[in-house]
């Protein structure tokens, strides 16, 4: 198993001929208006053009643009299923919440979880709550079509720390935990820049973990935290 879950004797999505879009109905797939007018502006493609589709329930099939629809140019593949990964990360300042979405997509994360947490500086009321939560879907979207992706991730936001940590049995990073590879976790929550408070730390149920041997920024550590896991993910049974 690969640690996209493609098997080594299916086809491969990534790296497949043109770009990658999502349609409701792999049987007679349709591009949203949204969608044609990218692929057919933004990259200039045509009729007769190849590309993939998926109905982001990890099946996918080969297509080619057709004058206002698509047409099916391969058969419909299921791809195995690869363990799901969480990563959670303590909200942030500025644009960094949506960077941190759109490289734990193209990286493969299947669950991201924003957190509340006790020393994030940054608060948020529920009518902005809401509008990230539409503006990181959209943005998870089009990570997931510019990565080939057949699936997309669930995003939560915002889960109080100490209650969220306690109940998902997530590791905590943590500078001088035990190294990220030496443990079989499939979760891993970054606290904010002031670190995890001692309420946190009591609540986590799983072990803490390390990134590495320097102290890295939030969301640098969010990414290397989805970088190790989808890569240990990978050597699973």
């Amino acid at each position: 198993m690969t640690a996209t879950g493609e098997a080594p004797d299916e086809p491969q999505l990534a790296g497949s001929a043109g770009p990658h879009v999502f349609v409701s109905d792999l049987d007679l797939p349709v591009l949203g208006d949204a969608d044609e007018s990218h692929v057919r502006g933004a990259l200039r493609m045509r009729d007769g053009d190849a590309l993939t589709v998926s109905d982001g329930a990890n099946r996918w099939r080969a297509a080619r643009l057709r004058p206002g629809t698509l047409e099916a140019d391969g058969p419909i593949i299921e791809r195995s299923a690869a363990p799901p990964i969480t990563v959670a990360f303590s909200l942030v300042k500025g644009a960094k919440p949506e960077l941190l979405v759109q490289k734990l997509t193209e990286l493969g994360v299947d669950h991201i979880v924003a957190l509340r947490a006790e020393r994030s500086v940054v608060r948020w009321d529920e009518t902005k709550t809401e509008k990230a939560r539409e503006r990181w879907n959209r943005v998870a979207r089009e990570a997931a079509m510019q990565s080939h992706r057949c699936t997309l991730p669930s995003i939560e936001l915002l889960r109080d720390s100490v209650s969220w940590l306690a109940d998902s049995g997530a590791a905590i990073a943590h500078f001088g935990g035990q190294p990220i590879a030496s443990v079989r976790i499939d979760s891993v929550a970054i606290g904010p820049e002031g670190g995890w408070s001692p309420a946190e730390i009591e609540a986590a149920t799983g072990p803490m973990v390390s990134l590495g041997t320097t102290v890295l920024r939030a969301e640098t550590a969010g990414i290397a935290a989805g970088t190790l896991l989808v890569s240990a993910r990978s050597f699973w049974s």
